[in-house]
This record gives C-alpha cells, sequence and structure tokens, in this order.
C-alpha cells in the first residue's frame, strides 16, 4: 500500500483514481499538515509500502502573509514525514515546486542548478527539501510546475471562467515554464514510488513538466481553441499584474535526468488539457 498524504487537491484527487486500490489517501482529518507528529505517527501506524506527500499549502500569495503556516505544512511536515518513513525503510516521494527557483535566464533548470526562491512558498518548499535529504531515508523530490485538472483552483478553471463572460482577457506573457495535468503527475509519482522501492539507489531530486514550454498567455489561447470559444487573449507582462508574492519568469525545467531514471518523458499538456475540458464538459463538439 502507498501511502498519500493529501485526499481533495488535484494531484491527491488524480491519484485516487489512478489507483484506488493500492493508495491511501490522507485528508486532514487524518492527518494534519500543520501537526508534523501527527503526520509522522500517520505514518508509523499504516507501515505503507512507500510514501507521497501530495499536499501543500499552495497558496503563493497568501504564504506570504502566512509565513509560519506555510513553513510548517511545507517544511517541517514533510521533513517529519521523511524521518518517519526512513525509520520504517519506506521510501517517500516529495512533490515540490519550480519556485524554488529565481526565474532568471531562459535555460531550462536541472536539478542540481542554484536555488534561489524569490517568496515564502519558493522558501518554504526549499526548506521542505532539505528537510527531506537530511532524514536520510530513500527518497525522490520531485519538482513540477502549473499543474492543472478538472478540480480545485486553477489557471484552467479559471480562464473558463473568464472566457465565458468576456471577449477578452489579460493574460501575463512573459513568464514560461511548463504545464503540467495532474493525471500525468500522479503516473509519475506512482513510477517513482515504486521504481524506488526496486531500487533504492535512484535516491534523488528530479523534474517533471509538462511540454512544450509555453507562457501563460500561450496556454490561454489553448484552452479557449480547445473550448471553442472565441476569446482573445491580450498580452501583458508581469509589471502589469502585481501580486503580493513575486513569480519566477523562468519557470523551464529539465526532466532529462527522470526519463533516464524512471522512464518517465514529459507529457504533452495539450493532450491533457483535452482530458480536462472532456472531463469538464467544456470540449469543442
Amino acid at each position: 500500500m502507498i501511502l498519500v498524504f493529501g485526499r481533495h487537491g488535484q494531484l491527491a484527487s488524480a491519484l485516487q483514481r489512478l489507483a484506488p486500490e493500492t493508495t491511501r489517501c490522507l485528508d486532514r482529518s487524518a492527518a494534519d499538515l500543520e501537526d508534523p507528529a501527527a503526520c509522522a505517527a500517520a505514518i508509523r501506524a499504516a507501515r505503507p509500502r512507500a510514501v507521497i506527500n501530495a499536499a501543500a499549502f499552495t497558496g503563493v500569495d497568501a504564504a506570504e502573509s502566512a509565513p509560519e503556516t506555510a513553513h510548517r505544512v511545507n517544511a517541517e511536515s514533510p521533513a517529519a514525514m521523511a524521518r518517519a518513513a526512513a525509520e520504517l525503510g519506506a521510501p517517500f516521494v516529495q512533490v515540490s515546486t519550480d519556485y524554488v527557483f529565481d526565474g532568471r535566464g531562459d535555460t531550462p533548470w536541472t536539478p542540481a542548478a542554484p536555488t534561489g526562491p524569490l517568496g515564502v512558498y519558493g522558501a518554504s518548499k526549499l526548506a521542505g527539501e532539505a528537510g527531506v535529504r537530511a532524514a536520510g531515508g530513500v527518497h525522490a523530490i520531485l519538482r513540477t510546475s502549473w499543474v492543472f485538472s478538472a478540480v480545485g483552483q486553477n489557471f484552467v478553471r479559471t480562464m473558463l471562467r473568464l472566457g465565458a463572460t468576456r471577449p477578452e482577457v489579460s493574460v501575463v506573457a512573459d513568464q514560461i515554464g511548463g504545464p503540467t495535468p495532474a493525471d500525468d503527475l500522479a503516473a509519475a509519482c506512482l513510477r517513482v514510488a515504486r521504481g524506488l522501492c526496486d531500487d533504492p539507489s535512484r535516491t534523488g531530486t528530479y523534474h517533471f513538466a509538462g511540454a512544450p514550454d509555453t507562457s501563460w498567455a500561450g496556454l490561454a489561447r489553448e484552452i479557449f481553441a480547445q473550448a471553442g470559444m472565441a476569446t482573445r487573449v491580450a498580452e501583458i507582462p508581469t509589471t502589469a499584474y502585481p501580486t503580493p508574492a513575486r513569480r519566477p519568469l523562468n519557470s523551464r525545467l529539465d526532466c532529462r535526468s527522470t526519463n533516464a531514471a524512471f522512464g518517465l518523458p514529459r507529457p504533452d499538456w495539450r493532450k491533457g488539457l483535452a482530458r480536462v475540458l472532456k472531463e469538464l464538459g467544456e470540449a469543442r463538439p
């Protein structure tokens, strides 16, 4: 059995759909991520074959005004989970983010590239990575970017809502990254967890994101095109859309080592988008 932290978020929901008989998902009532000790206790009680942490404080802007909570959820609890998993000899998969990088340049970030988060969210996730490594167990830190699905709050659902009532939507065009369908990310997490069970030497930090790289404006255009909506996209710079937290301009992730270690090529996010729109009933007739 693979123990999953999270139940209702995008990734946890995808994991439940993908492997309902081999995963056990814990919601907040079973393991509160603001309580690191409770998270560790849940692992010791379940004695799983592997653990996937699919839960996090993901409010990038909200984290700026709640740094202690973000650090507890994104750093302290994953570290406690990793230590408990290490005690049991269970591989631990921690999902991390492109926000650990500062977004300079236009070269895709390798797993070994220097980090430099721009805000509280990225710093808390980077601290979580360090805690997982320090636990000393078999683990994989899987950084991803721009996750979307048919559930929860995400860019795809926001664009569909705005596009339904506006002839034109202004979207940032100078942030570049790889949109990642949650179901593809879930499949990758399962592949990595099982791969670590078979070969613990694959412990390390990896990247997994959809292809091809695009801007938020490019993603918005594809959403409207696939949904058969006539909504226009007006490209704007990040400076025209100020937010409490700074966003990295370059979120490109080099995923070659993940494919080499686990046989996981980058998924085509456009195909994932088609699946999501079909699930939402928004696909072009």
